[in-house]
């Protein structure tokens, strides 16, 4: 994974979604001085089936807030579409090149944008809509004759994403050595507290030291023998 950056900019449809493995990257870079930060497309407010969306989404959001800065990430923005019905299209692509352009990152990070995980296993519709917007948004950003509007708001084209980092992918082409960031990661994934308590019955912190370990693991086998995170890399 390439390491001459400074910058990122993760986005994401859902709080939880970095959590479950790229927030142990996230760790390790920035250990080493990197800035990172968060954009949220919703608030997670439809994933907790025990809790009203009214109630869900400040809980979802405190927890969010509390999972990135385990990693050392202070920037941490919610854009409030719907959870559950996010569409792909112009509205959100524009949306995204905003937040890009006023980001300026050398790095975006985002999750799996295909049909499935691999397999049989369906991807949910928001993953793909916004993995794919972002895939686009990277480009949209350089182009100042799209959102011409974004320039009248003082956000210039900004050209400079040089890689699309796609977290989760089937189909990974690099990976960062989490040795030293995977306590972290449990930690972060674990400040989930009250998502996880809707999904599982498992005790939390059993829950998220068993998934972490074991998709840390099943990607050494390929990058070194070291517990690693993967990403599907798009250079720019």
């Amino acid at each position: 994974m390439p390491t001459d950056w400074q910058s990122c900019l993760a986005i994401v449809a859902h709080p939880d979604d970095l959590e479950y493995g790229a927030a142990a990257a996230v760790a390790t870079w920035t250990d080493r001085g990197a800035e990172v930060g968060y954009l949220l497309v919703t608030r997670g407010e439809a994933g907790i089936d025990g809790i009203d969306p009214s109630r869900c989404a400040p809980l979802r959001e405190k927890e969010q807030r509390a999972s990135a800065e385990v990693v050392g990430v202070r920037s941490v923005e919610f854009l409030d579409h719907r959870d559950g019905v996010i569409e792909y299209g112009v509205g959100l692509r524009r949306d995204l090149t905003a937040a890009i352009r006023r980001h300026r990152p050398e790095l975006v990070l985002t999750l799996n944008h295909q049909d499935t995980w691999g397999g049989t296993y369906w991807n949910s519709p928001d993953h793909r809509a916004v993995g794919r917007a972002v895939l686009d948004a990277a480009g949209d950003a350089g182009n100042r004759w799209i959102f011409t509007d974004l320039a009248d708001d003082g956000l210039e084209p900004w050209g400079g994403v040089r890689w699309v980092a796609v977290a989760g992918s089937p189909n990974p082409t690099h990976a960062v050595d989490v040795s030293e960031g995977f306590e972290r990661g449990v930690r972060s994934l674990l400040a989930h507290r009250a998502y996880i308590e809707g999904l599982t019955d498992e005790d939390p912190e059993t829950y998220c030291r068993n998934f972490l370990t074991g998709t840390t693991r099943s990607a050494a086998s390929r990058f070194g023998g070291r517990p690693a995170t993967t990403f599907e890399l798009f250079p720019r």
